[in-house]
């Protein structure tokens, strides 16, 4: 009766929470999943601690400052739902909390100013890229400006490539076996274009027709993930009238961007765009998730004979959407190509939206170890499917003096299916 009348207290989402609240045992089968208990070693900083921790502050026990840093140290990567005997659906109690609470948490100036920057440009691609620019020029100042800033100043690359606008039909090759409509996502169009290019060049020459409504916009997960309510509500009402109804599936070329629009149903839980959300996120998948269920690729030339390609699990594919086995099935079509597993590839890479601009120490910890296990398995490129680890993996390999590419599913695809694929390594 307590979780009950807590979940009315809380309003919609409420009952998700207080459900996820109960059903945790305490067994500590988490601990070795969570990259945060890794790296500081204490019970407030693993999932089951950050449980009890909400868990007093929905009822009152304890103040919010109290617990908010443990919380905000929280990466949202979800390796500890796989790892759950009793099936906690942490995901349902985290987002909601922050939605719910970052409103009342107390900040500092710098801390307030660069959330709010990253909210402001990160999901408008036009922003973005004017911010970037903008940003270059001022790096040879960032010793003058408060830390918060300097680390968004020092994350920014040192170019970027041009901007490759999209139109809104690409007609199948050959026989149509499918149309699908493709999130084009924000920061992604901006810093690698080129992924969407490589997806609908994949997805055709499979005899998908590929639409890209124009009226889409920020898939909402950036805002969700920080405790944006009202924005991330906004995308998410915006892309459900935007996304047509009579294709096969919504598809998705970001981890992120796909884990997000399945969480539209609770984004918009309690008003009237639920059920419809219900609807919509059911229709969403990863685009690997879509080849994968077609009854044959189109044949694939022989890569260069010895190519070794390793794969990097991007957590909100893994663990969100449970999806794993699809990128490995995909690359192993390729001819000739030996596929390799990264050590602790559970293990976040540290990107996760915002969270080496809020966390940067730790996030550069996480990116250090993943790089490194990137290195030791001796591959020439090494696949993911989510724009931000992709980000986050290339600079730690570049830090490290590491030469292995570092390239997008769909990218190895396509360079695969044009007869390019790693003859470019020499």
């Amino acid at each position: 009766m307590r979780h009950e009348i807590k979940a009315q207290a809380y309003g919609p989402m409420g009952e998700p929470m207080a459900k996820a609240v109960s059903t945790c045992v305490h067994c500590g089968f988490c601990l070795s999943a969570c990259p945060t208990y890794q790296e500081l070693g204490t019970e407030t900083d693993s999932p089951r601690g950050r449980i009890i921790l909400m868990k007093e502050v929905l009822e009152g026990k304890l103040p919010l400052e109290t617990a908010a840093p443990h919380l905000d140290a929280c990466l949202g990567c979800l390796a500890c739902v796989p790892a759950c005997p009793s099936e906690v659906q942490y995901g349902d109690l985290i987002s909601p909390f922050r939605a719910l609470h970052q409103g009342q948490q107390k900040r500092t100036i710098g801390s307030r100013i660069k959330r709010m920057l990253a909210q402001r440009t990160l999901p408008f691609p036009k922003r973005f890229r004017l911010a970037a620019r903008t940003g270059r020029l001022a790096k040879p100042l960032r010793s003058l400006l408060p830390a918060p800033l300097r680390v968004m100043l020092e994350l920014l690359p040192d170019s970027l490539p041009a901007a490759q606008p999209l139109k809104s039909h690409y007609p199948a090759i050959g026989q149509t076996r499918g149309r699908v409509a493709m999130l084009r996502g924000c920061a992604q169009s901006v810093l690698d274009p080129d992924i969407n290019v490589a997806t609908i060049e994949v997805l055709n020459r499979n005899g998908i027709e590929v639409l890209v409504p124009p009226e889409q916009v920020c898939c909402g997960a950036l805002s969700w993930h920080v405790g944006n309510l009202r924005q991330a509500q906004d995308f998410a009402r915006r892309n459900l009238d935007a996304f047509p109804a009579d294709v096969d599936a919504i598809v998705t070329n970001a981890a992120g961007c796909g884990s997000g629009m399945h969480e539209y149903p609770m984004i918009l839980k309690g008003t009237p765009s639920e059920p419809t959300a219900v609807d919509f996120a059911g229709r969403v998948c990863d685009v690997s998730v879509y080849l994968a269920k077609l009854d044959r690729l189109e044949p694939i030339p022989a890569c260069r004979p010895g190519l070794a390609i390793a794969y990097h699990d991007a957590c909100h594919l893994s663990n969100a959407q449970g999806v794993r086995t699809e990128p490995r099935q995909l690359l192993s079509c390729i001819p000739g190509i030996q596929l390799r597993e990264i050590a602790d590839g559970h293990l976040c890479c540290g990107s996760a939206g915002t969270y080496n601009i809020d966390q940067p120490e730790i996030a550069a910890s996480l990116g250090q170890q993943k790089a490194a296990g990137v290195i030791d398995t001796q591959a020439q490129i090494v696949a993911m499917g989510n724009i931000g680890c992709l980000t986050q993996i290339a600079k730690h390999l570049q830090l490290a003096g590491s030469a292995i590419e570092v390239r997008h599913t769909m990218q190895i695809l396509r360079d695969a299916y044009a007869g390019r694929l790693g003859h470019e390594l020499g």
